[in-house]
């Protein structure tokens, strides 16, 4: 069997009705458009609305900014860390007990405290978590971030300039 001698399955296809061919019989003239007007014409554009004020015009526009290259973290907190009994914590880890999500970037806080000694390695650390887990004997290690010195923005060629 060969390219050439594949068919669709009989009864699979059916031929596209060719319509306004000229003035007698079925799906001719109008086409099925009907009678005069804008539909039989030609068609609105997306979003008119036939002379009322547009949805997209109607809602108020929010004011401020919206940057396109923030950085989001997944806080986890010393009590948290505490809770879980693991001796090396990374993103991993923490994903394997469910505490935050696959590609999430982690960052732990300082909330709660920390009894034993920990290695921590995540993307972020505040202040006062990395003081707490080295003042237990723990270590704390920054993992790099999974992109470059910001991350590809959100949005469209236009905006992203």
């Amino acid at each position: 069997m060969k390219v050439h001698d594949l068919k669709p399955a009989p009864g699979s296809t059916k031929r596209a009705k060719r319509v306004a061919r000229g003035i007698g019989g079925k799906g001719a003239k109008t086409a099925g458009r009907g009678m005069k007007g804008q539909r039989a014409r030609g068609t609105v554009r997306v979003g008119f609305e036939g002379g009322q004020m547009p949805f997209h015009q109607r809602i108020p526009k929010l004011k401020g900014f919206k940057n396109p290259f923030r950085v989001e973290y997944q806080a986890v907190n010393l009590d948290t860390l505490e809770s879980c009994g693991l001796d090396e914590v990374s993103p991993e880890t923490l994903h394997a007990k469910g505490l935050v999500g696959k590609k999430s970037l982690v960052k732990v806080l300082g909330r709660g405290e920390l009894t034993r000694a920990v290695t921590v390695r995540v993307h972020a650390f505040s202040s006062s978590a990395e003081a707490a887990i080295t003042a237990a004997g723990g270590s704390v290690e920054k993992l790099p971030l999974p992109f470059a010195v910001r991350p590809p923005a959100s949005g469209n060629a236009l905006m992203n300039r």
